[in-house]
């Protein structure tokens, strides 16, 4: 840890991204834009491109996809048949290994939890309706998604909002019951993607990052870039705009600013089975009615 840096305290929330880090979709959004690819004779998507889409915004990520698939329909028709495979296949989305022992276990510890994911409402009931056991765990009013309209335009991941927005979201209900708010840098992250790492990183928030195993061999030895948020993902006009509103939080963390390397405040965890609750000074579960 950076002698520079001030301990991470103890966790009080935990806010999850979704989409292969909860569910598997991102193999099935990799089978999707795959089949397409092949129809017109395109390469298969190489992890240097995926990475880049993960956890961005929809509108983002087609950007990205586009400007490398070079594919000779126009952007309508390629979503067009990108929606009838989704409509198949997301109702076959299935739980990460750990997953519902990770949620239950936070229950029963105490831990308030709430969803950030870039999904937008109509994918969001494809992979998510027939998983009723697992999203119970979020209330609705604590599940933001990426067509919220309370996040600006081009404020999606990496930019810190949707966390924040998360998180107000818990503290609105705690207010409710005359319950302290929950501070950002008491909020655990759970992602995946680099883009939402660093978004976790700007919002001051603690940070776990649970990758693909494609996705790490992409960044073998930049994984403390990562786990700080220092990889670069935002636009410079991006940067330009968290710079003029960061703020401190509580005099350790500024909210719009990445981490530093070897700070403490993220963390890799190859997979979600047996989460280690005491080392983030989460306490024993306790038995609820």
């Amino acid at each position: 840890m950076s002698s520079n840096t001030t301990p991470p305290p103890r966790i009080r929330a935990a806010l999850f991204d979704m989409d292969g880090l909860l569910i598997d979709s991102e193999d099935l959004y990799t089978i999707i834009t795959n089949t397409i690819l092949a129809r017109y004779s395109r390469p298969a998507l190489p992890w240097s491109i995926k990475a880049q889409l993960q956890g961005r915004p929809g509108p983002q990520a087609g950007q990205i996809f586009h400007s490398w698939a070079q594919l000779p329909i126009s952007h309508e028709q390629f979503l067009e048949e990108q929606k009838a495979l989704q409509t198949e296949l997301f109702p076959n989305c299935k739980a990460l290994p750990g997953v519902m022992d990770l949620l239950e276990g936070f229950k029963q510890r105490g831990v308030h939890m709430a969803l950030a994911t870039s999904s937008h409402a109509g994918n969001f009931k494809l992979k998510s309706a027939h998983l009723g056991d697992m999203f119970k765990y979020f209330a609705p009013e604590h599940q933001v998604l990426g067509d919220d309209p309370r996040i600006p335009p081009g404020r999606g991941k990496p930019a810190p909002d949707i966390y924040l927005l998360a998180l107000s979201t818990l503290n609105k209900t705690l207010e409710a019951q005359g319950q302290p708010p929950i501070q950002p840098e008491e909020c655990l992250v759970f992602e995946d993607s680099v883009p939402g790492v660093e978004s976790g990183r700007r919002a001051g928030m603690q940070t776990v990052w649970c990758p693909h195993p494609e996705l790490l061999i992409e960044f073998k030895g930049r994984e403390k870039e990562v786990l700080a948020g220092l990889t670069g993902e935002h636009k410079e006009d991006e940067e330009q705009q968290l710079q003029k509103t960061e703020v401190d939080v509580a005099g350790k963390r500024r909210v719009g600013m990445p981490g530093e390397i070897d700070d403490g405040w993220g963390r890799l965890h190859e997979s979600l089975v047996d989460f280690p609750y005491k080392s983030y000074g989460i306490g024993e579960a306790k038995m609820l009615a």
